[in-house]
């Protein structure tokens, strides 16, 4: 089981930038492929992005498209999220995740390992 726990998180003024990190222990992380969502208040948790094994496929939600970017260090034990111009609608716990299996990537769901998430407001 891998262990995920997401640091990076703020408040920023709209128009702003954040950079989230995921640092993963246990398990064989370089291995896993890795995932991003978001959960607003009064909300279901969302897909944001995710992010293959090998980092060589990516994918976004419409809603982030141009303006995030996902990303794994080259030992593949940690993961990012790359925000920019950044928006109130953006607010949410920020949440990262992980499997080994492509399904979870492709499908954007089952992801077996969570973190605890991180708050990130944005707002004037």
């Amino acid at each position: 089981q891998v262990q995920l726990v997401e640091s990076g998180g703020g408040s920023v003024q709209p128009g702003g930038s954040l950079r989230l990190s995921c640092a993963a222990s246990g398990g064989t992380f370089r291995s896993y492929h890795a995932a991003w969502f978001r959960q607003a208040p009064g909300k279901e948790r969302e897909f944001v992005a995710a992010i293959t094994w090998s980092g060589s496929s990516t994918v976004y939600a419409d809603s982030v498209k141009g303006r995030f970017t996902i990303s794994r260090d080259n030992a593949k034990t940690s993961v990012f999220l790359q925000m920019n111009s950044l928006i109130p609608e953006d607010t949410a716990v920020y949440y990262c995740a992980a499997d080994a299996s492509y399904s979870a990537f492709s499908q954007r769901t089952d992801f077996s390992s969570w973190g605890q998430g991180t708050q990130v407001t944005v707002s004037s």
